[in-house]
């Protein structure tokens, strides 16, 4: 039998831990343990209760989400952590991510995405709604001479994601570039690498460029 992802909520409104429960309840592989209103006793109760996944509020009383986050990296993570902010502050977001989030969701997107954000930080992915990885990617390359608007065609080979990360590839942005720019890990950008060149069915990156070019990723 599979085993549940077992999940604890914690924000300072009653009503968005019920609304996301009754949502993450559609699901038959998720479980909700265990909810908080504050952040005083989430370090235990997600010990205690065997949490696979911690959704986490920025702004908790008696102790926010920053602390929580502070404690597990002094402990020891006893679960992955997505935090759940009502901000796309870029700060906030580098701040969370160096801590050891796995992910961030605006509370706007949280409905539309929490599942799949879930699913994602499970299997080891880190995650970002689509507008927070958006307002990442293009405070980043924002005046680059060499870059073109991106095109998003619906029937694309290539994910969001993966279209960011040819797209800084053929920027010239290194590994270890892409991964402080997208706050993923340097094996998270270099397996995107490698699927996006077994999807274009290329060899080298002179192929990603070539790519990025002909699809108006980048000028040449």
């Amino acid at each position: 039998m599979k085993n549940k992802i077992r999940v604890h909520l914690a924000d300072d409104h009653q009503v968005l831990i019920d609304g996301l429960t009754n949502l993450l309840h559609t699901v038959s592989d998720f479980e909700v343990v265990g909810s908080s209103l504050n952040g005083m006793n989430i370090y235990n109760d997600v010990t205690t209760n065997n949490t696979s996944i911690l959704v986490l509020d920025i702004s908790m009383p008696q102790k926010d989400g920053i602390e929580v986050l502070k404690e597990f990296s002094e402990k020891g993570f006893p679960c992955k952590v997505i935090i759940l902010s009502s901000y796309d502050d870029l700060k906030i977001i580098k701040e969370v991510m160096n801590l050891g989030a796995s992910g961030y969701l605006t509370k706007k997107c949280a409905g539309e995405n929490i599942i799949e954000a879930i699913e994602a930080v499970n299997k080891g992915e880190e995650y970002f709604c689509d507008s927070v990885r958006e307002k990442i990617f293009t405070t980043f390359t924002k005046g680059n001479p060499k870059l073109n608007e991106r095109t998003r065609e619906e029937n694309s080979i290539l994910s969001s994601r993966e279209l960011e990360i040819i797209t800084l590839i053929s920027l010239e942005y290194s590994g270890k570039e892409i991964s402080e720019l997208l706050f993923i890990s340097t094996n998270t950008v270099e397996t995107h690498r490698k699927n996006i060149m077994k999807k274009l069915k290329t060899k080298n990156t002179i192929g990603l460029v070539k790519y990025a070019i002909k699809n108006n990723l980048i000028k040449s």
